[in-house]
This record gives structure tokens, C-alpha cells and sequence, in this order.
């Protein structure tokens, strides 16, 4: 049983011509091959924001269920970040 699938893709020429330069430069032996690294450094920032969501985010996310008052509003937050922006300049 085969454990890869033939497939045809479409690139905007700036990104096939990158891809062909990886080829020629003997970085990778052949395109099939840069495309599999991509597909894995995607799935690789996939699974560093999956795991930044389930600890970091879920955690503030209850955090501030267990206590409102530690959030601030929209408008708050914009204010607090024009000023420190403004006195950084």
C-alpha cells in the first residue's frame, strides 16, 4: 500500500521560483521535499498556538470568569496603550 499521494499544486511565481532555488542550491533534493518541510513548520506553529491557547489563554479566560474585575474595557485598554505608546516616543 502506498504511503504518499501524487498531488498538482498552483505557486505564485515568486514562491515556485523560491522553491526551485532550494532545489538547485542541493538544500533540498527536490521540491517535493520543500514543500514537505513547510507543511511540517506549519503544522509545527499549528501545535505552539494550539498549546499557547490551551494554557496561557484558557487560563486569563478563567481566571477572569472566577473574577471580573481583574478585566478592563475595550476603551480602557485603548486609552492605557495610546499613552504608553505616546510617551515611548
Amino acid at each position: 500500500m502506498r504511503t504518499t499521494r501524487q498531488l498538482s499544486i498552483t505557486l505564485p511565481n515568486e514562491m515556485a521560483d523560491v522553491l526551485r532555488e532550494r532545489v538547485q542550491s542541493g538544500e533540498y533534493a527536490s521540491e517535493s521535499e520543500v514543500v514537505r518541510e513547510g507543511l511540517r513548520a506549519l503544522w509545527a506553529r499549528d501545535q505552539a498556538v494550539e498549546a499557547w491557547l490551551h494554557s496561557e489563554v484558557a487560563e486569563a479566560y478563567d481566571a477572569l470568569v472566577a473574577d471580573p474585575s481583574r478585566g478592563i474595557e475595550a476603551d480602557m485598554l485603548r486609552v492605557r496603550l495610546t499613552r504608553k505608546r505616546t510617551a515611548a516616543q
